[in-house]
């Protein structure tokens, strides 16, 4: 059983708070008399976060923000980083397929089609990259492999994914977006 010291000075530990997204320093917490588990407090919004080894609960979500984005593909987005932070990769994978079949339907795509026939249409429609077909593949290979076969997928696959997507997402949304909006008189 673990004993639990006070609140005190702790050895400072570096990490990105869940709560307030802040990179932050802390030497503040609860400490056991284990040195590897610990309590650290926030010096930004004053959460806790619980530190066993390397591992960080509430862990932060892998990758950025996007701006721009659609509400239900922005959440979908999010729950992919957030199930790569908690070390749920399949989970992960699994939502990332499904956001390319969520960006075709968004940018005019019939719903109820296949898989297939939404990475078909984001190629027709030139929203894949130059190139980029070959992700798109890997997302599918990957999505199809963690969806139908008896295998766990592993952090780099849902990094990758999670990385690619967001580059897409930019292209799409986020950089569009971040341009003055066009004067209609002209």
């Amino acid at each position: 059983m673990l004993k639990w010291l006070g609140l005190d000075n702790v050895k400072p530990v570096k990490y990105k708070c869940f709560f307030c997204q802040c990179l932050v320093h802390s030497n503040r917490g609860y400490q056991t008399d284990n040195p590897n588990i610990k309590i650290c407090i926030c010096p930004g919004c004053s959460a806790p976060t619980y530190f066993m080894l390397e591992n960080q609960i509430p862990a932060t979500a892998f990758g950025d923000k996007i701006k721009y984005v659609p509400e239900e593909i922005g959440k979908l987005y999010d729950e992919a980083r957030n199930c790569v932070g908690a070390n749920a990769f399949t989970s992960a994978v699994l939502a990332c397929r499904k956001i390319l079949m969520h960006i075709a339907v968004e940018k005019g795509a019939e719903e109820g089609k296949g898989f297939a026939f939404y990475v078909d249409y984001l190629a027709r429609e030139n929203y894949i990259p130059r190139d980029g077909e070959h992700w798109v593949k890997y997302i599918k290979d990957k999505g199809n492999e963690a969806n139908h076969v008896i295998a766990i997928m592993e952090k780099k696959d849902a990094e990758d994914l999670i990385v690619f997507l967001g580059g897409l997402l930019r292209n799409i949304w986020e950089y569009p977006g971040m341009l003055p909006k066009a004067d209609s008189g002209d």
